[in-house]
């Protein structure tokens, strides 16, 4: 026994040292271009992280608005970004992706320091419209080149798409992680501070680019801006991929509606929704690569979403049937983080699949306005959906019963996925 142990040890440390090195070599092996774009998203969203999480509350207390006002401000931010992604799209495929991000990162710095000097309502408003339609501009450039990037990765033999995804989905969380640590940690000093660091970011992020981001891109051809919509309106298979995306970030957005208000009742206060947050993050951050090599090797772009589509759905599922129980303290609490990570894993088999398998339904040339329409109707779904469960949340009904009906969409959403579109090949390390 002692004999078998001693030769199975090595066996398994040689395991994790090849999983290592396909990490590794994953990024190392990308072409520079792509690792400037996934590290693109790392300092967009800390720069965007360090000032979000302290917006309410300045608009709140220091400009002394209104709770109605402060939501539709916040509102307009969300409108102005995710409802204007196509428009950045089809700008990126008109033309090109280094004038977009540039014009971006200069409405974003400037919408930043806007904001920590802004005191009056029309001022506030104005300033949170640009830094939202700066993100509508960088971000679909940014994430339509990842695509078509990662696609030609694939198309080399160097392995699949998602992982290339996945990478900028890690990039992203971990940004969103240190985002608000920065925020908080100038956030001592003053919100005027905070946005100032905000607009730096921004500033490098900009300089890196004037220097590193090619002029034109091989392989990118720039179109007309016209013509693309309509074909895309009517392509089917494209916006049954939309709906189901939408339905996922419907799910998601209860991090920020119905969970809040279930840890509140738990565990007396609000002050444990940090901890789930971070436990989100980090784990997308240290298992995303993982779960995509994992998703990568044995499904598909429509079996992965729906895998975590399922998931996500068991999440809500769990919280249903918990509630009657009406557990408080620590116990109380389990259910939902429970639910985070059931989520959480969901997130992590549905967002990678999704960005790949847009080039799949894309027309050619068109792949920056699929890539932000992607996000704009999905953002129009989380918009109607959101306001129809906050009517739930609030109609006194039994408590389960919100939360199964919020399991059934992501289920609904699995019936709304088109066939595949290819069989995943072997892993490729």
């Amino acid at each position: 026994m002692s004999g078998r142990r001693q030769l199975a040890l090595p066996a398994r440390l040689r395991v994790r040292s090849v999983k290592r090195s396909r990490r590794e070599r994953t990024w190392t092996h990308l072409p520079p271009l792509l690792r400037l774009l996934i590290l693109t998203q790392l300092a967009f969203n800390v720069g965007f992280f360090a000032v979000l999480p302290f917006l309410a509350e300045h608009l709140g207390a220091a400009i002394g608005m209104a709770g109605w006002l402060v939501g539709l401000v916040l509102g307009l931010r969300t409108f102005s970004q995710q409802g204007l992604f196509v428009v950045g799209g089809a700008l990126t495929d008109r033309y090109g992706v280094r004038p977009v991000v540039l014009t971006g990162c200069l409405l974003r710095i400037a919408g930043f320091a806007w904001l920590g000097y802004a005191q009056q309502t029309w001022s506030v408003i104005g300033a949170v419209l640009l830094i939202g339609f700066a993100a509508a501009l960088f971000s679909p450039a940014v994430e339509s080149e990842v695509a078509r990037q990662a696609v030609l990765w694939e198309e080399a033999g160097q392995g699949p798409r998602t992982r290339v995804l996945a990478l900028l989905t890690v990039a992203g969380q971990a940004g969103a992680f240190l985002g608000p640590l920065l925020g908080a940690l100038l956030l001592s000093v003053d919100f005027r501070t905070v946005c100032l660091a905000g607009a730096g970011v921004f500033v490098l992020v900009l300089a890196g680019h004037l220097w590193l981001l090619p002029q034109r891109i091989p392989g990118r051809e720039r179109i007309r801006v016209r013509g693309g919509v309509g074909d895309m309106l009517r392509n089917r298979r494209f916006l049954a991929v939309c709906c189901a995306y939408g339905a996922y970030l419907l799910a998601y957005n209860q991090l920020y509606l119905a969970l809040p208000e279930e840890v509140e009742r738990t565990a007396g206060s609000q002050a444990p929704l940090a901890w789930l947050f971070a436990l989100s993050s980090l784990l997308v951050v240290a298992t995303q690569l993982p779960v995509t090599h994992w998703a990568a090797s044995r499904l598909d772009q429509r079996r992965s979403m729906a895998a975590g589509l399922v998931l996500i759905s068991v999440g809500f599922a769990v919280v249903a049937v918990a509630r009657p129980a009406a557990l408080t303290g620590f116990a109380g609490l389990l259910p939902a983080a429970a639910f985070v990570v059931l989520l959480t894993v969901g997130q992590m088999l549905v967002a990678p699949a999704a960005r790949a398998w847009v080039p799949d339904l894309t027309r050619e040339g068109r792949l920056g306005l699929y890539t932000g329409a992607l996000s704009s109707v999905s953002g129009l779904i989380v918009l109607v959906g959101s306001a129809a469960t906050g009517s739930l949340l609030d109609a006194g009904l039994p408590p389960s019963v919100p939360w199964l009906a919020l399991a059934a969409i992501p289920l609904l959403a699995v019936a709304l996925l088109p066939g595949r579109t290819r069989v995943p090949g072997p892993s490729a390390g």
